[in-house]
This record gives structure tokens, sequence and C-alpha cells, in this order.
């Protein structure tokens, strides 16, 4: 997809709204961070697994001893001491398997495991707030290049005007002023477009960021309003319903309250013993022809009476961890309720903005269309000429930002849900 993303940035075409979230999802460093995450998680789970299955040793050695042979011999110089050396060789293999502990290491387990969720749901909550990142670049984007089109019709617009004014002036029917006037609001016209194109431009660096690309910004987005969210203008009730149990950040609450729970039934089997079970087969001797054996096979008891008062600090800790973490979750419920809430009513606000500067923009124009008559006929003025070209291109523009509001609104709303 990537390399699809890639193709259409070089060849200056047209990206989508699904090209972009879907470049997202696939590269958005943040979310190949949190899949790490998540397989590191799954990863530790199984750590905590091994402990509960058999565990098998081998080993092998060898060694060559020196041996005093209990005698002497004397020479003319000195009396020493006759010495042999030997050879031993050993190998082993034992197998060893953990009986009962009181359900501390199988609580570690499911604690680990528990805590993978957790990490699994996060990895989820990252890729909703990254496709809402890439929505919000790409409706501001879009928004961007629509205000530096209102920007370039109002640059036409104005050397129009200019050119219509030169035409007066020089008939003689119309001041000077009025031709001075016409150049001023040129100028600040081509100026707005300037500033428009550079917005533009800048918010398509913000645009590949978000769908995690490095490429060049010769390219234009499609025009895609956000669609309607389904139930956008239901009950708060129900739409706080679904996002209780949809978002990931809430099962990813509810995941890590289990792990600090089965963490501190863990903790609490630690104060009594464990039993385990061995067998291992042996041999050893002198040489590889000559080894004898050995089976062997015992059960273990082990049992910490005192380690300083550490279990009882590891579970203080794990008790508080879990108080945090319930916290935490009533702290979630509340912000979901605060973005459901905010999201739907500005959506609400947004469609009743946009009629309204949809009728603004209308009226706009038609003030443009009665200016321009008046002043061709030599009735209107300059000024107001001027302002119902200022009143069209600030209708326009609050009509494309109303656009913007909504689609945006919208993206926040899917989010809310907890929907993709």
């Amino acid at each position: 997809m990537i390399g699809v993303v890639f193709a259409l940035l070089a060849a200056g075409r047209i990206v989508t709204l699904d090209d972009a979230v879907q470049s997202a999802r696939e590269h958005q460093p943040q979310l190949r961070q949190a899949r790490a995450n998540t397989a590191a998680a799954g990863a530790r789970a199984r750590e905590a697994l091994a402990p509960l299955l058999p565990q098998l040793s081998a080993t092998a050695g060898y060694n060559r001893r020196i041996a005093s042979g209990g005698g002497t011999v004397a020479t003319s110089t000195n009396t020493g001491v006759i010495s042999s050396t030997q050879n031993s060789f050993s190998d082993s293999v034992t197998a060893q398997v953990l009986v009962f502990d009181f359900g501390s290491q199988f609580n570690r387990f499911r604690s680990a495991q528990a805590q993978s969720d957790a990490q699994a749901a996060t990895e989820r909550a990252t890729a909703l707030q990254i496709d809402f990142n890439v929505r919000a670049a790409y409706f501001d984007t879009r928004a961007n290049a629509a205000l530096a089109q209102v920007a370039r019709e109002n640059l036409d617009n104005q050397i129009r005007h200019l050119q219509q004014t030169e035409g007066f002036v020089q008939a003689g029917t119309r001041a000077e002023i009025d031709l001075v006037q016409a150049r001023t609001d040129t100028a600040n016209a081509r100026v707005a477009l300037i500033n428009a194109d550079n917005a533009y431009q800048t918010s398509k660096l913000n645009l590949n960021a978000a769908m995690g690309v490095q490429g060049p910004t010769d390219y234009d987005v499609a025009d895609t309003q956000a669609p309607p969210v389904l139930g956008e203008d239901g009950a708060l009730d129900a739409l706080l319903e679904e996002a209780n149990r949809a978002r990931p950040e809430v099962q990813s609450l509810e995941s890590q309250i289990r792990a600090d729970q089965l963490t501190v039934s863990s903790l609490h089997g630690q104060y009594l013993p464990s039993v385990g079970v061995n067998a291992g087969f042996i041999q050893s001797g002198q040489s590889l022809d000559q080894l004898g054996w050995r089976l062997g096979a015992g059960v273990s008891l082990t049992w910490n009476i005192f380690e300083g008062g550490l279990t009882r600090a590891q579970v203080s800790e794990a008790e508080a961890n879990m108080i945090a973490a319930v916290a935490q979750l009533d702290l979630q419920r509340q912000q979901i309720r605060s973005d459901v809430d905010g999201a739907r009513l500005a959506v609400r606000a947004a469609k009743e903005s946009l009629s309204a500067t949809q009728e603004a923009l209308t009226n706009a124009r038609e003030r443009l269309r009665l200016a321009e008559e008046r002043y061709a006929v030599g009735v209107g003025s300059a000024i107001e000429l001027g302002d119902a070209q200022i009143a069209l291109a600030q209708a326009a523009a609050q009509a494309v930002q109303a656009d913007d509001k909504l689609s945006t609104a919208r993206a926040q709303l899917l989010r809310a849900l907890g929907r993709q």
C-alpha cells in the first residue's frame, strides 16, 4: 500500500481519504510500535507459562585429577611423593516439574495473559487515534485546498474588476481613485492567495506525517466529505452504551485490573511452600567405555519462610496498582461521556452552521451581482462593489470552514464511539 501512496505522491495525482487511512493503518510508526509492544506482551505471557511446564536439562563433564600414590622415593638429591593422574567423565539428564505452589506461578501466568490482553486493547486504541489523526489532517488539507480556490476566484474577480475600472477611468466615467482602490484590492487578493496556497502545502506536510509516509507534496486531495455517522442524531444514552462497550481504552483498563488482581493472588501464594518432583539419569567413570550409571528421583519442598518482608511489600504494591487502575477506569468512563457528548454536539452545531453559511453564501453572490450591475451603469460606488467582493470571499470561506468542522466532528464522533 505504501508503494501505491508513494506512486500517487510522485505522480502528482489525487489522494483519497481511503488511501490516506489505509496508509496510516499499515505504516504509521506509532502503530508499528504498538504492534511490537503487543508482540512483546504476548512473549512475556509465554515466558510466564514456561515454569509450569516440565523442565529438562542435560550436562556433560570431564575432569583430570592428580592423586597421591601414598609412597615415597629417595634419591641423592631429594625425596619425592609418588602420584598418578586419573580421568573422570560424567553426564546426566534431569527432568523436574512443579507440582503445586498454591497457584502462585499459575496466577502469575494468568496475570501476564491479562496484561497481554491489555496491551492488545491499547494497540486498538492507538489505531483508533491514528485513524482520527489522519482523517482530521485530510479534512484540514481538503479545507485549505477549498480556501485556496476561494482565494483564487476572488483574485480573478478582482482582476476582472480592475480591468473594468481601467476602462471606466480611461473613458472618464469613473474617478482615478476607483482605479487606485481596485489595484489595492487586487494586490491584497494576490497576497491572500499566496497565503492560502502556502497553508495548503503545509497541511499536506501534516497529512504525510499522519499517513506515515515521507514524500513530496505535489499531489491533491479528493474533495471527499465525511459521510453521516450512523446514530449521530440519536439519543446520548444509546451512544454512550456503545462507546463504553466498544472503546478499547476501557477493555485495556479492565484487563489491567484483572492482571493486578491475579498478581495479588500469585503473591499470596508465595507465603506458602511449593512442591516439585524430579528424576535424573547419571553416568560417571574414568573412561568413556567404563561409565557406571544410576537413576534417581525425588520430591522437593521449598518454603521461603522469611525474606525480610519482600512478599508483603510486593502485595502492597500490587494492591495499590489495582486501586490506581480502578480509578483510571472511572476517569476513562467520564472522559468517554465527555468525548461522545462533545462530538455529538459538535456534529449538530456544524450541521446548523453549514446550512446558515450556505444561505449566507447565496446571498453574498446575489449581492455581488447587484453591486456589479450598479457599478457598471454608474449608480453604485467602488466602495459598495469592494464591500460586496469582500463579503463574498468571507462567506465562501465560512462555508468551507463549516463543512470542514462537520467532517472533523464526524471523525471525532467515530473516535469517541470506538469505530474505525
